[in-house]
């Protein structure tokens, strides 16, 4: 017998299908939108070039509709979206890139065309903890009255060693304290991490999981590192080749992960969606279904569940 109850499909994890159908009774798609801006990491202002695992698309590859207004690249996106299911919502996710970073207003006029839509659920808007101003945090809180909020909040590992490698430009310090400042908001938060991450260690990943999980956060993504092409990432691995996790170490590393969490936090994704194309290592990664459905069985084998040995 499953012993997990935010459950609706066995699964032993929260997942962000049962939060989704029991809030809004229905099947809610996330379009991914490009909200035109940019980043202090690749403009000069804290850094140069980014991160050095991202992308020329600022983590929105799977957009299709790239340099259209947000209401054009909505209605395209969605249209993609409807192919694939049959859905009765809809949260406009603004991913690329660093989505607080530039003025208020421009903020605003990315966001306020979906504030009377019906078919909104919720927002989501994904960004960097040095990035989100008092004014800006006051303001997305004041829309909270219309639609739920989202920020979508890049950590990657609380290491801060591996933060200046991966050229983070911020410190788990940082991050804390802004998620202390949206805690006394009604916004919602979404923590995002990374396993994998260049001469990290399992306990290393672990740790990252133990030092987040007695703070105020509502979900999390837990990704793979991807090395795709055209990044200083895979300049580093071309030039000297670090060691990869394998499917099966990666498998049985969420496993522990998800023991760790607070069974309250809703698990938004365990592994990411790659471009096959630009995708140099982990090949492993593209086989995302049965990563995913082996994570299920080993969880069933352990007969363990999320929170399992949260403390």
């Amino acid at each position: 017998m499953n012993k997990f109850k935010y459950t609706l499909d066995n699964k032993r994890y929260h997942t962000f299908n049962y939060h989704l159908k029991t809030t809004y009774k229905g099947k809610v798609a996330k379009v991914i939108l490009d909200g035109h801006f940019t980043c202090p990491n690749r403009d000069g202002s804290k850094g140069y070039g980014g991160c050095i695992f991202c992308s020329g698309s600022g983590s929105g590859d799977s957009n299709t509709s790239i340099g259209e207004d947000v209401l054009t690249q909505y209605k395209n996106n969605k249209v993609m979206m409807d192919r694939k299911w049959n859905n009765d919502y809809y949260i406009p996710y603004f991913q690329s890139f660093t989505n607080t970073y530039g003025p208020l207003e421009k903020i605003k006029a990315m966001i306020e065309p979906f504030l009377e839509m019906e078919e909104v659920a919720e927002i989501s808007i994904a960004t960097r903890c040095d990035c989100l101003k008092d004014e800006v945090i006051e303001y997305l809180n004041s829309i909270t009255n219309k639609k739920p909020v989202w920020i979508e909040l890049g950590l990657q590992t609380s290491n801060n060693k591996t933060g200046d490698l991966i050229n983070r430009c911020y410190t788990f310090e940082d991050f804390t304290e802004t998620l202390k400042r949206l805690n006394k908001t009604n916004i919602k938060t979404c923590v995002h991490v990374i396993n994998g991450l260049p001469y990290e260690t399992k306990e290393d990943m672990l740790q990252t999981i133990k030092d987040i999980n007695h703070l105020k956060f509502e979900a999390i993504k837990i990704h793979m590192l991807h090395i795709v092409k055209d990044t200083r990432l895979a300049k580093m691995y071309e030039e000297k080749p670090f060691d990869i996790l394998s499917r099966e170490e990666y498998i049985e590393l969420v496993v522990k992960q998800l023991e760790l969490l607070r069974p309250e936090v809703i698990i938004e994704r365990l592994t990411g969606d790659p471009i096959k194309e630009d995708l140099i290592e982990p090949k492993w990664i593209l086989n995302k279904t049965t990563i995913l459905n082996d994570i299920d069985k080993l969880m069933v084998k352990l007969d363990t569940y999320q929170g399992s040995r949260y403390e």
